[in-house]
């Protein structure tokens, strides 16, 4: 019976359905019946509701920890030199780390919070500095030896009557290079300029003087400082020279090696001239005067000088070598040197580069101790000037020239002239003066202070213009001359030329009376005339056109 109950109903549905569809008339319900199951009815599926996330909160960021200062942010560290570097906005404990070393030692102050740098040798690395936070700074480091070494003060000793502030800060800046140690390749730069003295510093008077200083070289760091210089002026008299050195030979330098040999005794002041060339075919080279104490006591040596600067104008070093020494020699102003027993001091050391010449004259004399040798070399200017001399033969050249002793250093003349007598000539540099050693006779005085007083007169009843001119015999020369405590000067004229050097108006039957020291120049033609006369009316010295100044 179920299967016939379950057919009619499907059949009734599927009539129903029709039905309805096209209309019809809707039929009569059906005896009820319960279904086994019921379906389903189809629908549009209805998506379901998720609940709302929650938003997740946005985590705020670690505050960043401030980076290492280190002061200097780069550092230099001179070969056994330490050096210090600050380290600030850093957590203790910290740690310093170099990279390589062998270049540098490095040591940490954790108190102080610094590190401690000291070059060991010459180079570059990396300071790694780090803290407890993990945190580092690379810290570069350059090593390089220093350039050289500044004497922190110095005690000098001069003469002078009185010493010029020119002398005494001249003086001063050449004992503090000489106190300057350099390392080779290196320069000590320190002038005149650099010396803080003004005015002038009389007999038994002391002065302290402040020094700068700078030394400098390529592959160096540099050193700038103060030397402390205490100057002290010490009466000595005024003595003239007994003899004459000179070492003129070989003018032209072609090696190395020694120039000249003397010994300077006690209370026998000398006076030296040099006067050498290096060819420009030649290498760089430096002149030296040594002087040598083999006894057991300390000796004191005065030293007046005067050296002209290397230059390729032989007539202009002469004329600068002149002129300082001239004056310095009638002020008396000197240094002294103390060389102590068996031991050797520098007087000189002058670079000599290729293509130039140098001339220099010196007054030495003994004031205590035993003598001393004094040796005069050349030698290549990378080479140690403090280094023994172990050559004794003295070097020899083609050209002959002067190279010796001779006993005339000064002439002194005295002479009265008249207005009305004809031209007065003062001859300079006629005289050649004999070798007291084996070798040439000094043609043209040079190095020969020659010294004149002239009393002029005049009987006339009018005052009379009168003049000193200078007229050179031997070819172009300078000149310098201290007429009455003046110094003038001359550029180089040409020979047979007459230029004034002084005038004086004489007074109606009175007179005048001239002082005039001069010496014959290096790389002048001598000899040389002074001559008084009657002014001629002629350019004045000094003025537009004239060589005088």
């Amino acid at each position: 019976m179920r299967p016939f109950f379950v057919g009619s109903l499907l059949t009734c549905a599927i009539v129903a359905l029709s039905a309805h569809a096209f209309g019809q008339a809707t039929p009569a319900p059906s005896p009820t019946a319960t279904p086994l199951t019921t379906a389903t009815p189809l629908s549009a599926p209805v998506p379901s509701v998720s609940p709302t996330p929650t938003p997740t909160p946005t985590p705020t960021p670690a505050p960043t920890p401030p980076p290492i200062i280190v002061s200097p942010a780069a550092a230099q560290a001179p070969v056994g030199v330490p050096r210090q570097l600050s380290v600030s906005s850093a957590i203790s404990p910290i740690t310093a780390v170099a990279n390589d070393p062998s270049i540098v030692d490095v040591a940490v102050d954790q108190a102080a919070m610094t590190v401690t740098l000291t070059g060991k040798l010459p180079g570059t690395t990396t300071i790694v500095i780090s803290d407890a936070r993990g945190l580092t700074k690379d810290v570069p480091v350059t090593v390089a030896y220093e350039a050289g070494t500044i004497a922190p003060s110095l005690d000098l000793r001069i003469t002078g009557n009185p010493a010029s502030a020119d002398f005494v800060r001249e003086t001063v800046a050449g004992a503090v290079a000489a106190a300057t140690r350099v390392l080779p390749g290196a320069q000590v730069i320190v002038g005149p300029d650099d010396v803080a003295f003004s005015g002038t510093l009389g007999e038994d008077d002391a002065a302290d003087v402040a020094t700068n200083v700078l030394v400098q070289g390529e592959q160096y760091f540099s050193v700038s400082g103060t030397t402390h210089v205490r100057v002290e002026n010490l009466a000595v008299p005024r003595i003239a020279p007994d003899r004459l050195m000179v070492s003129d030979y070989p003018e032209q330098l072609t090696e190395n090696g020694v120039l000249f040999t003397a010994t300077l005794r006690p209370q026998a002041p000398s006076r030296f001239l040099f006067f050498h060339y290096d060819p420009p075919s030649q290498p760089d080279r430096r002149i030296v005067l040594r002087a040598q104490n083999d006894s057991d006591e300390p000796a004191l040596v005065q030293l007046t000088s005067g050296t002209g600067p290397a230059t390729t104008n032989e007539m202009e070093t002469g004329h600068d070598a002149d002129r300082i020494f001239l004056v310095r020699t009638i002020q008396n102003e000197g240094r002294l040197i103390t060389i102590g027993p068996h031991a050797a001091t520098n007087l000189v050391q002058a670079d000599l580069p290729h293509g130039t010449v140098i001339s220099s004259l010196l007054q030495l004399r003994v004031l205590s101790g035993d003598a001393i040798g004094l040796t005069l070399f050349a030698q290549g200017e990378n080479e140690d000037p403090n280094a023994p001399v172990t050559q004794t033969e003295l070097l020899a050249g083609v050209s002959h020239h002067a190279r010796g002793i001779y006993s005339v250093p000064e002439f002194h003349q005295e002479v009265s002239w008249s207005v009305n007598d004809p031209y007065l000539d003062l001859r300079v540099g006629q005289l050649p003066l004999q070798n007291s050693l084996q070798g040439e006779a000094l043609s043209g005085d040079y190095g020969v202070l020659q010294s004149f007083v002239i009393t002029i007169e005049n009987p006339n009843a009018q005052p009379q213009r009168v003049a000193l001119y200078e007229n050179p015999r031997g070819g172009r020369a300078t000149g310098t001359y201290l007429i009455d405590g003046v110094l003038v000067q001359s550029h180089q004229v040409p020979a047979f030329s007459r230029y004034k050097i002084r005038q004086y108006v004489v007074p109606a039957r009175g007179f005048v009376r001239v002082t005039l020291e001069t010496m014959p120049e290096g790389g002048s033609s001598y000899p040389l005339d002074i001559i008084v006369a009657p002014d001629d009316g002629s350019v004045p010295p000094g003025a537009p056109g004239s060589p005088v100044y």
